[in-house]
């Protein structure tokens, strides 16, 4: 078989050496955990690529990326994807689902080498721009053309990338429905692949209509993957409407964190939640950080804190420009900013592997969301740390999330003259980033009124 033609042009720019990080320690997470659909009993679980009987360009690639055991997910799930099944699969995040869909894909379009062979439906821009670069990295031996398409961008450029005739297209629903009603020349009739990555989230931020209509116009002769952390009631609606006769596959049946991640929380006083965490944060100096806030404005003014006190902090939330946004993400990857200060939009699909600590700022009221949050550390096997700041406004919140995850959270108590000695200086730079907050709406009113 001849190989998907080589572009002229590489058509993504990704960090290999990351990747391999990333895909080398997701390989060697822990073959722990149950499927409801598993290959027959006298079939031995796979225990490396190789038993997949899989192309040489995917092996190669996979190889150098030294990923070279299957998780768990793709144990479960590539022998029913290559043999052409349609797959639900539920699995904690940072258990290989990305690679478990991809694979199978490109095994399919080593052989068939036609444009717009498959479509990826994330929730979110930084998640589509995280499958984008799996797939840039595993199709490399292919000459694989990937397109995102995504809000935030030009529609112009976009359009562009699409008459390119790309083999696989990641986008978040409405974008790709805008130019399905809007680019002309682009279709997605001859798709035969469909991959709804993060379902639940996707739900959740009201795209069902969007993906109705985007149902609409696809091909119904075609394989469809469905992967999500959690099984609700509207994830198997969308499944009984967009799947055919699925192979389910499920690592983990219950709401559930890792075995590998330490919870804590640290009950505060009134008045004293910045102090706590700057506490939590002098004593994590030098490690990756994710800060969670429940507001867009809380994630702006944590991070000028955090600033103003020396930590090299980045907010990243909805209020960004698409720009910006992945501005941010890049920084903490490469470590050149080490604290990220972000809402929910950044809770799920973020894999970033080598993160150490999740604070929770503001505790989340889904308890779902606390999951998903704690869930971007301990990652592929390694043990990672939460602490969640509990104001007594917040203890309802508590035993709701306790009640979810099966086990009550262990209390950290700092010692009372450590927070002393730090209030003061906290206090005054909290008084100088909120000035800061004022100034930069300030300047945006002017900016705006100056339009």
């Amino acid at each position: 078989m001849s190989k998907v033609r080589k572009p002229s042009k590489p058509s993504s720019s990704i960090n290999i050496e990351a990747l391999k990080k990333k895909l080398n320690s997701t390989s060697r997470a822990p073959s722990t955990g149950t499927s409801n659909t598993t290959p027959s009993t006298t079939t031995a679980i796979p225990t490396s690529f190789s038993d997949f009987d899989l192309k040489d360009d995917i092996l190669d690639s996979l190889k150098s990326l030294n990923f070279t055991t299957p998780t768990p997910i793709q144990q479960a799930s590539l022998p029913y994807s290559l043999k052409g099944r349609d797959i639900i699969g539920i699995a904690q995040t940072g258990s290989g689902k990305t690679a478990a869909y991809v694979i199978p894909i490109l095994q399919a379009l080593w052989d068939a080498q036609t444009p717009y062979f498959a479509c990826v439906l994330a929730p979110t821009r930084e998640l589509a721009y995280q499958i984008r670069e799996t797939f840039d990295a595993l199709g490399a031996n292919m000459g694989l053309r990937c397109a995102t398409i995504v809000g935030g961008m030009d529609m112009m450029d976009q359009a562009k990338e699409l008459m390119r005739k790309p083999h696989v297209i990641v986008a978040t629903p409405g974008r790709l429905m805008d130019h399905l009603e809007n680019t002309k020349g682009f279709s997605l009739r001859a798709m035969k692949y469909l991959v709804m990555d993060e379902a639940d989230r996707l739900l959740d931020m009201e795209f069902g209509p969007v993906l109705d209509k985007i149902f609409q116009v696809l091909p119904r002769e075609r394989k469809t993957y469905l992967f999500s952390a959690t099984l609700t009631s509207k994830v198997e609606k969308l499944q009984r409407a967009s799947l055919t006769d699925p192979a389910k596959v499920e690592v983990n049946s219950k709401y559930s964190t890792v075995d590998t991640l330490i919870q804590t929380m640290m009950v505060v006083p009134d008045g004293y939640k910045n102090t706590f965490l700057m506490h939590v944060l002098n004593e994590h100096v030098g490690k990756l950080v994710i800060i969670f806030t429940r507001t867009c404005a809380h994630a702006q003014y944590v991070a000028l804190l955090c600033r103003v006190l020396g930590f090299p902090a980045i907010p990243l939330h909805g209020q960004l420009s698409q720009a910006q946004r992945l501005g941010a993400l890049n920084k903490f990857k490469s470590g050149d900013k080490t604290i990220l200060v972000a809402t929910d939009v950044a809770a799920r699909g973020l894999d970033i592997p080598l993160v150490d600590l999740i604070v929770n700022y503001d505790i989340p009221t889904d308890s779902k969301a606390y999951i998903h949050r704690v869930g971007r550390t301990a990652r592929a096997g390694r043990s990672g740390k939460s602490v969640s700041l509990v104001t007594q406004y917040d203890l309802e919140l508590i035993l709701r999330i306790e009640k979810v995850i099966g086990m009550k959270i262990p209390k950290e108590t700092p010692s009372r003259n450590e927070i002393l000695a730090l209030h003061g200086s906290v206090e005054r730079a909290a008084a100088e980033a909120m000035n800061k907050v004022k100034q930069f709406h300030a300047k945006k009113r002017v900016h705006h009124d100056g339009k």
